[in-house]
């Protein structure tokens, strides 16, 4: 609601995102299914002490998907506006649902045996709604940059102002998110013990730097595959961090539910490694594929949403 304005410009945005957002959605599905297969432990636990907040979040995403498949079918501004609001409200959810989950995980949950002892209201914590807030902000970077790849003229500039100010917000973000996790959880204590590993936020730091200097140029894939290689690095900083743990416990390190506690038998394993050699880089080529069909930028004929 912030960039598009007009009804023109609203179905640009829509059509921007109509052909590739279910395709998101999918793979968080399948990370879900993942889970449950390879760590059934892992998945029992995240799933019972995070119910009513993986509840919200999948109300959002199905909020989302009527939203955006329906607007384009409604006859009346009046539905539409409200599509519109759904999808706002919607898409914040997914950011600060799935910040404040990882952030919580990012610290540890409290956990004894296997057992959560905690309550959803102590999941927003001040850290939690850092993470959640962080989350937020590169969905919205990342989004604004998007749009400025598929669209052009009067809406490709709001995009870039949009995303200029945003990446500003994003390193401020960083810096402060950073800082509260050296003092609220234990992501730092791989890295103090293999130096080495510290390569992954100095690549982090060089994608976000590299994303400013695109956006200034105004190459919009350019930036836009920097700002998904701060998000990739970020992914892997975390995981790098938590590492061996998969969920760690906030009362007693532990009681950390880790990858040899929570994994499966070595042939569930085995036959996973098998299937997702197979599958999954048919899916990647898919996607590919599919962001190759829809690269290039959106035209009036073009918008069927």
């Amino acid at each position: 609601p912030f960039v598009a304005k007009g009804e023109s410009e609203k179905r640009m945005f829509y059509n921007a995102i109509g052909p590739v957002w279910n395709g998101n959605e999918v793979w968080l599905i399948t990370a879900g299914g993942a889970t449950f297969a390879a760590f059934p432990k892992t998945y029992a636990i995240l799933f019972s002490s995070l119910y009513i907040a993986l509840t919200l979040l999948l109300v959002a995403l199905i909020l989302r998907g009527i939203c955006l498949e329906y607007r384009s079918k409604a006859d009346s501004s009046a539905v539409r506006s409200l599509c519109d609001a759904g999808l706002f409200v919607a898409s914040f959810l997914v950011a600060l649902l799935i910040g404040v989950a990882f952030a919580n995980l990012f610290r540890g949950l409290p956990l004894e045996n296997g057992v959560y002892h905690g309550s959803f209201v102590g999941l927003l914590s001040p850290y939690g709604i850092a993470g959640g807030i962080f989350f937020i902000a590169i969905f919205l970077l990342h989004g604004s940059i998007w749009l400025a790849v598929k669209t052009g003229g009067n809406l490709q500039q709001k995009a870039w102002q949009t995303a200029g100010g945003l990446w500003i917000v994003v390193l401020i973000l960083t810096v402060v998110f950073l800082a509260f996790s050296y003092f609220q959880t234990r992501l730092f204590a791989n890295y103090f013990r293999y130096p080495l590993l510290f390569l992954v936020p100095i690549a982090a730091v060089i994608a976000l730097l590299l994303c400013r200097m695109f956006m200034s140029r105004r190459q919009a894939w350019r930036a836009w595959f920097s700002s998904a290689g701060f998000i990739f690095a970020c992914t892997f900083f975390t995981i790098l961090g938590l590492f061996p743990a998969m969920i760690p416990s906030s009362i007693d390190p532990a009681h950390d539910i880790t990858l040899d506690s929570a994994a499966s038998s070595k042939l569930t394993l085995m036959v996973m490694l098998i299937v997702a050699a197979g599958f999954v880089p048919l899916a990647l080529l898919y996607q590919i594929w599919a962001y190759r069909l829809f690269s290039r930028k959106l035209e009036n004929l073009d918008l069927i949403y």
